[in-house]
């Protein structure tokens, strides 16, 4: 692999690679209405919010740190009171008591309105912030951070150059190499040890988060009992058990409001969660060195970056499975696999998964990220026998790239008709 194409893979790894505190989806919500704050210069009195269905799904149920409290209410509300949008998906790390009262307060008094607005890039976030007969504009498009334009007053004072094919945002993809399943294995395995090894900080970030899982009971409390019930005799501490533990214990704590930042993976946590931790934990039960943990987290975290960047970053399909993928891929190298045995993985994930749809962010996702990893541990123990689901098996086929196609194609043709069944139902509760 020439020089060049490694400087882009590792740019492409630290882009899509960062520390994200809450759930990104109302966190997004949050930086669109601290910058429009910021542009506004004063406290605003009223805040109108417009985002896609995809936004509002996933901001229903999963709980804003610190707040104890759900919705993209109180995220907007958190994003004026103590939001600094410089900092990103980590845009409240540093809101305090004070920040968190007068957020409620504001939400108690209904400042706040959210809206869905129809014909959007799935991932679309409007903040307008209102002050007397002032008033700024934020718009958030295609990728949670991504500001496209800043109005203050009908007066543009930013906007980025933007196009849309069928109401989807386009991105220019020049600058990004080519990847292919066989590109990310050379990639990694042939990497020198100096030039990865900022992978392993994102492990510490999320194996902290996990361990503080196991220590209060957030929500379903999945990580906890699976522990319980090893103490108890009715789980084996293996692999299995040990990635599941871990996983949806981080899991459990971060779609509980935990105030621990994970390190996510294409915008997402619970997609950093599950392409690091299972990882993870596999390298210390079979007492991996840290070269080959990096390596085989470089796979994961850029396998999930291949499939994800042909499908809407938001998506009707569970993220996680997709992060499924990537993690078997990492597990299987750390087990001594090639480039055949990643295949093989990649076919028998898919193989078991596919069609596991996203029904908002909530700390059930801890109930999904547990079937993610469960998949992902066995797809590899079977890889590296070399056994692989065939042709045969529904949508696989012999080439990988091709399954990888097919899984694809499945949420674009049915993506809008799910999101909105989806969406309907949870309203309609």
């Amino acid at each position: 692999m020439n020089y060049t194409d490694t400087k882009k893979i590792i740019k492409l790894i630290k882009e899509e690679v960062v520390p994200a505190l809450g759930c990104t989806e109302p966190i997004a919500v949050a930086i669109a209405t601290a910058k429009a704050k910021e542009v506004l210069n004063m406290k605003p009195e009223k805040i109108d919010i417009f985002v896609s269905k995809n936004i509002y799904k996933n901001g229903m149920g999963v709980s804003i740190p610190g707040t104890g409290m759900t919705g993209l209410n109180i995220a907007a509300a958190l994003g004026a009171t103590g939001g600094v949008s410089e900092y990103k998906l980590e845009v409240l790390k540093n809101i305090n008591t004070a920040n968190i009262r007068e957020a409620k307060k504001m939400v108690q008094n209904a400042q706040i309105n959210v809206n869905i607005k129809d014909k959007t890039d799935t991932l679309y976030i409007e903040s307008i912030c209102i002050k007397e007969k002032n008033y700024a504009k934020v718009i958030i498009e295609h990728t949670h951070s991504n500001i496209v334009l800043i109005e203050l007053n009908n007066k543009k004072i930013f906007e980025k150059q933007r196009k849309y094919e069928d109401n989807k945002f386009v991105t220019d993809k020049n600058d990004n190499v080519n990847l292919n399943v066989e590109k990310i294995f050379d990639f990694a395995t042939n990497a020198k040890f100096a030039d990865i090894k900022f992978i392993l900080k994102g492990a510490e970030m999320n194996r902290t988060i996990a361990e503080q899982g196991l220590k209060k009971d957030y929500g379903m409390q999945i990580g906890k009992r699976i522990s319980k019930n090893i103490k108890k005799g009715l789980l084996k501490d293996d692999i299995l058990s040990y990635a599941l533990l871990l996983t949806t214990a981080a899991a459990d704590a971060r779609m509980s409001g935990s105030k621990y930042p994970v390190m996510s993976n294409y915008g997402s946590g619970n997609q950093g969660l599950t392409t690091f931790i299972p990882v993870i934990a596999v390298a210390e039960k079979i007492n991996a060195d840290k070269e080959h943990l990096a390596k085989a987290l470089i796979i994961s975290n850029l396998i999930n970056i291949y499939i994800k960047t042909s499908m809407d970053r938001l998506s009707s399909l569970c993220g996680v499975m997709v992060a499924a993928i990537g993690a078997s891929c990492g597990i299987t190298y750390l087990l001594g696999g090639k480039l055949k045995n990643i295949n093989y993985a990649i076919k028998n994930v898919i193989a078991n998964v596919t069609g596991i749809i996203c029904d908002g962010a909530k700390p059930g996702c801890s109930l999904k990220v547990y079937t993610g990893v469960s998949s992902a541990i066995l797809s590899a123990l079977l890889a590296i026998d070399n056994i692989g689901a065939s042709k045969n098996d529904g949508i696989i086929d012999d080439d990988v790239e091709k399954t990888i196609k097919n899984y694809i194609k499945i949420n674009e043709k049915n993506a809008n008709q799910i999101d909105k069944t989806i969406l309907n139902i949870m309203i309609d509760k």
